[in-house]
């Protein structure tokens, strides 16, 4: 639960350290680094800006224009300390960087992020999948007779991504280390 948490508060340092954003807003870029199948909620994203408000990490002002609506939009914007906790976090690497939950997120916020540090999160990532790979092999390898044939299925499809993200990581660590 603590990497969801933090996942989210990294991808909103990320979108507020380009520009300052309403909630509605803050939540379709969401939507396009999480993906469509995995939209965040306002349920979800509220209580964590309010954490971060709480924490000094972000600032907020009502915007005065009310042409677009009735009610006033709340304006997030990355405070100094944000601005301060999210080089840190681009400049972090470890188990938490590349696990799946996390990956995207970070890779979403490649840019900002030292050559170096990108270049240990793939390596991390590769290392990882690596290993997903070599057990998926091992359970298709030793299948019981009897198994049921979608989950056979699953498994090989699972391989298949696995596989394809491999050699998609072994490129961009190629292209990092040009």
């Amino acid at each position: 639960m603590r990497s969801r948490s933090s996942s989210l508060e990294f991808a909103l340092l990320g979108l507020l350290s380009e520009n300052e954003l309403h909630g509605y807003e803050l939540r379709k870029r969401l939507t396009a680094i999480y993906g469509p199948f995995r939209a965040l909620s306002f349920s979800v994203i509220y209580p964590q800006l309010r954490r971060m408000l709480d924490s000094g990490l972000i600032e907020e002002t009502v915007s005065p224009d009310k042409a677009l609506s009735r009610r006033s939009r709340i304006i997030y914007r990355l405070s100094d300390l944000g601005r301060v906790q999210f080089g840190k976090a681009t400049q972090t690497s470890g188990p938490d960087t590349w696990e799946d939950e996390t990956f995207e997120v970070r890779f979403a916020f490649f840019s900002p992020t030292s050559p170096p540090n990108r270049l240990r999160i793939l390596e991390g990532r590769l290392r990882r999948l690596v290993e997903k790979v070599e057990a998926l092999h091992g359970e298709l390898e030793k299948s019981p007779v009897g198994i049921d044939k979608y989950l056979e299925e699953w498994r090989r499809h699972s391989l298949d991504s696995y596989e394809r993200e491999v050699a998609w990581l072994e490129d961009m660590i190629k292209i990092e280390r040009k």
